[in-house]
C-alpha cells in the first residue's frame, strides 16, 4: 500500500497585480472561488485578518468526504508571502504547511504555491492513501486551483479593486459569472 505525497509545488502566471492576489489569498472568506477542495472559511474567534498566529477554518469536500479543519497563519511577508498551517486534532493528528508567495514577472505576477506534509501518523497516511485517492498526486489539481485564482485576480484586477460579489450568493461560484 502507498503513501500520501508529501510536498508539492504548483504555479502559474498571471495578468492579475499582486496586490489582487494577495486580497483574495488572504480572506479564507474566498477560498471557495478558487480551491477545488475547500469550499467554504471564516477567522476564529478574533482573528479578522491574516498575521501569524490568526486562526480560520476551512470546509472541505472531496467527492463524498467531508472534513473540516483549523488552520493557523504561520508567516506573512504582506504582497509577497504568505503561509499557513493546518493544527493537528484528534480526529486530524496530522499537519500541512501551505505556502503562497507572489512573483514580479514580465507579465504581471507569478503565484507559486508549495505544500509540505510536517506530521503524519504513518498508519493514517496510509488510511489517507485509501480513502482520498486524490491526495496521491495533487499536482495537477493544485495548478488548477492556481488558474482558478489567478482568473479571479485578473478580475479583481481589471474592475479597479471592487470584484462583483453576489450578496449572499456561494463562495464556490464560477469567477467569470455576472454579478
Amino acid at each position: 500500500m502507498g503513501k500520501l505525497q508529501s510536498e508539492g509545488r504548483s504555479s502559474v502566471i498571471t495578468s492579475a497585480s499582486a496586490r489582487a492576489v494577495w486580497e483574495i489569498i488572504t480572506d479564507p472568506k474566498r477560498i471557495g472561488e478558487w480551491s477545488h477542495e475547500t469550499h467554504d472559511g471564516d477567522w476564529i474567534g478574533r482573528s479578522n485578518t491574516a498575521v501569524p498566529g490568526a486562526r480560520f477554518s476551512g470546509s472541505n469536500r472531496l467527492g463524498r468526504l467531508k472534513w473540516t479543519r483549523v488552520n493557523q497563519v504561520v508567516e506573512v511577508h504582506p504582497g509577497r508571502h504568505y503561509s499557513w498551517r493546518t493544527v493537528p486534532s484528534a480526529l486530524y493528528p496530522d499537519s500541512t504547511l501551505w505556502t503562497i508567495t507572489l512573483e514580479p514577472h514580465a507579465e504581471g505576477t507569478e503565484i507559486v504555491q508549495t505544500f509540505e506534509v510536517l506530521r503524519i501518523n504513518p498508519i493514517i497516511n496510509r488510511l489517507y492513501y485509501l480513502v482520498a485517492p486524490a491526495h496521491r498526486q495533487r499536482q495537477a489539481a493544485l495548478t488548477a486551483d492556481l488558474r482558478r485564482l489567478a482568473d479571479v485576480a485578473e478580475l479583481l484586477t481589471s474592475s479597479r479593486g471592487s470584484y462583483p460579489r453576489q450578496p449572499g450568493g456561494p463562495a464556490n461560484r464560477d469567477p467569470r459569472a455576472q454579478p
